[in-house]
């Protein structure tokens, strides 16, 4: 269930920690929305394991924070070893 329309976007001000470097700004809640504000900046968003850097722009206003960051790493199959052709294993 969505938030309520009349309580408007959800953004708490302690979520935000600024960093050394001017730019950027690390943010620790995923479920803060998008508000113009945020608009064309550099935030690093925490994944629950790293930090991610992500871009915010004008297409993404309405929508939360965590949709745009990968919190799951992406599992490859281990491909087998082929065997060349004529030749057998010596036992």
């Amino acid at each position: 269930m969505g938030r309520s329309k009349w309580k408007g976007f959800f953004i708490q001000n302690t979520s935000y920690q600024k960093t050394k470097k001017k730019d950027k700004i690390e943010i620790i809640n995923k479920n803060i929305s998008v508000v113009p504000k945020l608009i064309n900046k550099n935030y690093k968003v925490y994944t629950g394991k790293k930090f991610s850097k992500v871009t915010l722009i004008k297409d993404m206003i309405g929508h939360k924070i965590g949709e745009f960051i990968m919190t799951r790493a992406k599992y490859f199959f281990k491909s087998k070893k082929r065997q060349k052709k004529g030749k057998k294993k010596a036992k």
